[in-house]
């Protein structure tokens, strides 16, 4: 199988995974703005995916869309036996690599072992990521941060994973500890380098944190030419066309609101027709009991608590412009998309 990682030119521009944000509807979006050279999934817990329980909604993380390919499958965790589980089924879902997580901050997540919480363990992490590697003939990467609590912890951690030889290795340059509260430590860069050569060059090197869009990688790229790609998380926020070097008009950002909110719609609509009809509220569904929800309310009850989330995405498109802020409070009060729609028509 090919090896997405050796076929990227240099230097090659990602978007950073990110939970609630990075799904299947925004990647098309940006895929409109400008593509990045490669996406990847949010996070998708792999002891979901082995489980009888968790499976549906772990599937659903991976649903992809014709313009995300090439595309990598990002998931995390701490039982090895679910590395495999998992990792062998991805090959069949058309992902171009896997991508283990040993660099997510949350609090959740590190309490469940998983994330950064894996820069503690690194035995654990080596066994997590030999068993994916074992599992599948996708190329397996990893993401992680400097380290726990102290940036000098990145010689030892990541001396551990590039022993390894993953595929390629992405370096948010701050540790859990740091999360996003000081700026990126670009002066380790050059050692990170170092590290790279010395015990696995063939590891493809991705720089993450700060990266606003693709002039500022590009500079850096300029300074750091061993450095291969680059990772853009927050400044997709600034300028969906940060992959790009547009800078887009009033105008041009809410036709693409209109674009996520006609996606995202239809994105509810492909889920609610996968529900039982006594869920959805069809024909033959059965009749509200005492004190339950009748089908009307639970199909309105569903499409309302789909919509809140799309609530986040607002402030990319209506920023920046008189006005804005008053439209953006406007369309946090409404509950569906054709509310949202007939707050923007005119703008």
């Amino acid at each position: 199988m090919k090896n997405i990682w050796q076929e990227l030119s240099t230097p090659f521009l990602i978007l950073a995974p990110m939970e609630g944000v990075t799904d299947v509807v925004f990647r098309q979006v940006i895929a409109n703005a400008g593509r990045p050279d490669l996406f990847f999934t949010e996070f998708t817990n792999v002891s979901s995916y082995a489980s009888e329980k968790g499976r549906a909604n772990a599937l659903e993380r991976f649903q992809t869309a014709p313009t995300d390919s090439p595309i990598i499958a990002q998931i995390w965790g701490k039982n090895p036996d679910h590395f495999s589980e998992c990792a062998q089924a991805l090959a069949s879902l058309g992902f171009s690599g896997i991508d283990l997580n040993f660099g997510c901050p949350d609090k959740h997540v590190n309490k469940a072992g998983g994330g950064a919480a894996m820069i503690k363990t690194p035995e654990l992490a080596v066994e997590c990521y030999r068993n994916a590697v074992n599992s599948t003939n996708l190329p397996v990467s990893i993401k992680t941060r400097l380290g726990w609590n102290q940036p000098e912890e990145y010689q030892e951690w990541l001396s551990t994973l590039l022993a390894e030889h993953p595929a390629a290795l992405t370096v948010h340059l701050r540790t859990k500890k740091e999360m996003s509260k000081v700026p990126a430590h670009y002066e380790l860069i050059p050692e990170i380098i170092k590290l790279r050569n010395d015990i696995s060059p063939q590891t493809k090197l991705i720089i993450n944190g700060d990266i606003l869009n693709r002039a500022e990688a590009l500079k850096l790229h300029q300074k750091f030419p061993e450095v291969d790609g680059f990772m853009i998380g927050r400044g997709v926020f600034q300028n969906p066309y940060c992959f790009t070097d547009h800078t887009p008009t009033r105008e041009e950002l809410i036709e693409l609101l209109k674009l996520h909110l006609d996606l995202y719609e239809e994105r509810i609509n492909q889920v609610l027709r996968t529900l039982p009809e006594s869920r959805r509220g069809g024909r033959g569904a059965a009749p509200a009991t005492a004190g339950g929800r009748d089908p009307v309310s639970e199909k309105l009850r569903l499409i309302r608590s789909s919509y809140e989330p799309l609530k986040h995405f607002f402030k990319i498109y209506i920023n920046n412009f008189p006005g804005a802020k008053e439209i953006r409070a406007e369309l946090m009060e409404t509950h569906s998309i054709p509310e949202a729609r007939e707050i923007i028509k005119d703008l």
